[in-house]
């Protein structure tokens, strides 16, 4: 390719060409039936979903966030009540603990993996304390003995936001159905993603999984009758159509961006950045590359002034965000965390990136160092 020539951050349409005619059959399918609301595509995504995790259970919603919220209902969490999660993640991770009524008490990151660093859960802990919620940032899996370890020894239960990681392997296990529940978002730019919004819940636990299904169709299991607060948070029938296509291709998805990643630790191992490293026994996902540098953001302004596609995960940690102000945390507080987002950047990251588009952005990269 020209050295002019662009990359793009993410490019969808190299995903869905390729795809496009099995995806319109199946999406004309599902108009077909005038299966709009869960029906049969959705039940089969569900049904191989929970078999490509390694759970018994896999429940289709209409975002990531709603299946977080559910799982917070599933384990009771209310008003007083504390879960214990990451301030350097996406806000959904958060919200899901807000709107149960309870409290999100953060831990700072680990500085290896972005994830919650495990030897500070338990300072973290009091009576007050319902669950942990860690997230596979990135889709880096986070130190799932460590932290089931600890929530054994305090009878907790723990929830894996694997928004970021499908198909990741912790010790060879797939990430999602290690703990008691674990919670997927199938948004667009995802590694499996929907053509709109959806999102998953997966458990080995029966009882979850039946209150679960109540909670996503507005707290029923017989037609209007309702036996608790629930939501309208059902998945679309179409999504699901879509999503039953994709997830034939994720595993090869997911090997191509282990090329990428592969191709991109090794044209920049002579770089000032630091690259992302995987914990050895455990496979990333890699949802994104993301690499960091104390001159992030003149890097950034570089990349942008060469026409290479980047974005920063993310600009301020949960703790020091604006809506989150009554917590009381101060600039200092989770240092990692803090840092992290100072330095962090991601660079172009998708299945169908090219041996000459990677090298494109690592010349754009090491020209930033050369001047």
């Amino acid at each position: 390719m020209r050295m002019s020539e662009p990359v793009p951050y993410l490019d969808l349409r190299a995903q869905l060409k390729p795809l496009r005619a099995e995806i319109d059959a199946a999406i004309a399918r599902a108009l077909d039936n005038c299966t709009f609301c869960l029906g049969p595509d959705v039940a089969q995504f569900e049904k191989n979903f929970a078999q490509f995790c390694g759970a018994q259970h896999a429940l289709g919603f209409n975002n990531g966030t709603s299946a977080l919220h559910v799982a917070m209902r599933l384990l009771n969490v209310g008003p007083g009540d504390e879960v214990i999660t990451t301030p350097y993640t996406f806000i959904a991770t958060s919200w899901a603990i807000s709107y149960c009524g309870a409290k999100p008490v953060y831990v700072d990151i680990d500085d290896a993996t972005f994830n919650l660093d495990p030897k500070l859960l338990e300072k973290a802990i009091t009576p007050r304390t319902k669950a942990v919620l860690p997230v596979h940032l990135y889709g880096q899996p986070f130190d799932v003995d460590a932290v089931a370890a600890i929530c054994q020894k305090h009878n907790l239960p723990f929830v894996e936001d694997a928004a970021q990681a499908h198909g990741a392997k912790y010790k060879g296990k797939t990430v999602g159905a290690l703990g008691d529940i674990g919670c997927f978002s199938f948004y667009p730019a995802k590694n499996l993603g929907a053509c709109g919004e959806g999102g998953a819940l997966v458990t080995n636990n029966a009882a979850y999984a039946a209150r679960a299904k109540s909670l996503r169709e507005h707290g029923s299991t017989v037609r209007y009758h309702h036996d608790e607060v629930g939501y309208n948070y059902r998945l679309e029938g179409i999504q699901g159509a879509v999503l039953g296509v994709k997830l034939k291709h994720l595993a090869q998805w997911t090997r191509e961006r282990q090329r990428v990643a592969a191709r991109y630790a090794e044209l920049l191992a002579d770089t000032p950045l630091k690259l992302p490293a995987v914990t050895a026994g455990n496979e990333s996902a890699w949802h994104l590359y993301t690499v960091r540098h104390p001159r992030r953001d003149e890097l950034k302004q570089h990349l942008d002034a060469n026409g290479i596609g980047n974005a920063v995960h993310y600009p301020m940690p949960l703790h020091l965000q604006k809506v989150y102000a009554s917590l009381g945390h101060q600039p200092g507080d989770f240092p990692v965390a803090e840092k992290a987002a100072r330095e962090c950047l991601s660079l172009p990251m998708f299945p169908e990136l090219t041996d000459a588009q990677i090298g494109r952005v690592a010349a754009v990269v090491k020209e930033f160092f050369a001047r």
